[in-house]
């Protein structure tokens, strides 16, 4: 095992952990997230990103803040746990 792509990996890991926790952190501090498809053939229509607040779309925006929430806590775990190849 090579120990740069071990510490590429957990680096890799905090960076989007800080991201999806921040993006959940904002969401609840201004009520509002704001939601991205990974589709590349949406990217051009309107769909593609769209605003949930909370108090219009509470069910959406909740899935959101949750999905951003586990993404945090699962990114972190990578993190902590690092790259572990079967042996």
């Amino acid at each position: 095992m090579n120990p740069a792509l071990d510490l590429l990996y957990r680096l890799a890991m905090i960076g989007l952990s800080i991201y999806c926790a921040r993006k959940a952190w904002y969401g609840f501090v201004e009520r509002k997230i704001l939601f991205v498809s990974g589709d590349w053939l949406d990217w051009s229509s309107r769909w593609s990103r769209q605003v949930f607040d909370r108090d219009t779309m509470p069910i959406r925006y909740w899935m959101q803040m949750s999905g951003s929430a586990f993404g945090a806590l699962l990114f972190i775990f990578g993190a902590i746990v690092g790259w572990l190849p079967q042996s």
